[in-house]
């Protein structure tokens, strides 16, 4: 084949058969052919799109660009979850255990932050000595042995997908449907899963912030899916405020510590039922949605998910009750308040700046070279809705000798808006699929 025909063909509008696809993937990845074939080729699926079985293909054709994993005889079936981002989105921490207490195995391959968002892994990493970089037969073990692993994506998983992602950020072409969900899925469905959910978040603290693009993406998704044989559900929750009310990374393994007990904040524990429902019934081991939520309930309240979650942590080199480093505590870190400047309800504007704020404080990256400050965070003391009065504590900020805190101070501040009157949407707007 020529490449040029490949890009052609797409430039005025053809679908590409299978064959041309695996050959400009292998072609990429091997380095024959070029950034710039790249680049023309990503511009004419920006412009033209992709037809569904088109994009399934393509999909499968980056999931296989390099190693793809098989767990045989696991004697359990394995699912996993996604989410699209949001600020405080900690759900997996609790989720994975949860699941896996209930007799499901997910092979959790996750993200560091990016943008304005979080990451799991640097939450994780927040918890002294626990490893994010297992090599194949670590995963599986810790998968066979405690049900769930969380583990980083290695080189030769979907390399496809790291090239071609570095090529769409540097050239303005993130936001395409087709390349989103083909980037997501590809990475997910290499992992091993059988079946999958994914969150896809709208709201201004998302990457889509219009319900209508997530739904799009999410319906996407799902016809990716079904073209490969995936069964999966999308739901649609909501990101105009922050999942739970700890924004940071050792805050942030704490509050989900408290989900995995039984408590901890009620949008928290909702999201968390509401996604391992969808898992286990999808994964068969549950007859309706509401006996998984009810099964992962139980598995909060009676301590089997916070021991799978203790195992995992000890597998993969943390000690169990040692969820951060001393000079993390918060009790070693300095303390600021934001206020409300007024009575009323409490609102959100843009949240992004939530993030923002994260990142000037430290907890987040400006380039993906910067080093973390686990400690540094935001902790809420009111949610969105609650009625609230002039100069009432909202936030307490937690930062190290004052660094960025007058930047995030200023974020918080335009991010947050008291309201007369505001009741929050629900969290789960939609489920698809």
């Amino acid at each position: 084949m020529d490449v040029r025909d490949v890009i052609a063909k797409k430039r005025d509008g053809g679908t590409l058969a299978p064959a041309e696809m695996r050959f400009f993937l292998e072609g990429y990845v091997a380095g024959t052919i070029e950034d710039y074939h790249a680049s023309a080729l990503l511009m004419a699926i920006f412009v033209h799109g992709m037809a569904p079985a088109e994009l399934a293909c393509w999909t499968e054709a980056m999931m296989r660009s390099g190693r793809v994993l098989h767990f045989a005889d696991l004697g359990r079936p394995t699912s996993d979850k996604h989410s699209t981002g949001g600020i405080g989105d900690k759900a997996s921490l609790p989720l994975a255990p949860a699941v896996a207490a209930c007799g499901v195995s997910v092979p959790m391959i996750s993200g560091r932050g990016l943008g304005h968002t979080g990451g799991t892994l640097d939450k994780l990493e927040s918890i002294p000595g626990f490893r994010t970089t297992l090599d194949e037969r670590e995963f599986e073990a810790a998968l066979r042995a405690e049900g769930v692993a969380f583990g980083a994506q290695t080189a030769d998983l979907v390399p496809a997908d790291r090239k071609l992602y570095a090529l769409r950020d540097a050239t303005g072409l993130v936001p395409s449907l087709p390349l989103i969900a083909s980037s997501i899925l590809s990475k997910k469905l290499a992992e091993g899963a059988e079946s999958l959910v994914l969150d896809v978040k709208f709201g201004s603290g998302a990457f889509l912030a219009d319900p209508a693009e997530g739904e799009r993406l999410g319906r996407t998704m799902i016809e990716i899916c079904a073209g490969l044989g995936v069964p999966a559900r999308v739901l649609l929750t909501a990101m105009d405020r922050p999942l739970g009310r700890a924004v940071g990374h050792v805050n942030e393994v704490q509050e989900s510590l408290a989900c995995l007990r039984g408590g901890g904040p009620p949008d928290l524990r909702a999201l968390v039922l509401a996604l391992g429902g969808e898992m286990l019934h999808l994964a068969g081991v549950a007859p309706t949605l509401a006996d998984g939520e009810a099964r992962i309930a139980a598995s909060l309240d009676d301590g089997s998910a916070l021991a799978v979650f203790e195992r995992v942590v000890a597998r993969q080199g943390g000690t169990p009750g040692v969820w951060c480093k001393p000079e993390d505590h918060a009790s070693q870190l300095d303390r600021d308040e934001l206020v409300a400047p007024r009575a009323g309800r409490l609102a959100f504007g843009d949240l992004r700046e939530l993030g923002l704020a994260l990142i000037d404080l430290g907890g987040g990256r400006h380039a993906m070279t910067d080093a973390l400050d686990h400690g540094v965070g935001l902790d809420w003391l009111a949610d969105a809705g609650d009625a609230v009065e002039a100069g009432q504590p909202l936030c307490t900020i937690r930062h190290r000798a004052g660094r960025g805190l007058a930047d995030a101070r200023a974020r918080l501040a335009r991010a947050v808006d008291v309201r007369d009157a505001y009741a929050p949407p629900p969290l789960v707007r939609a489920r698809l699929g």
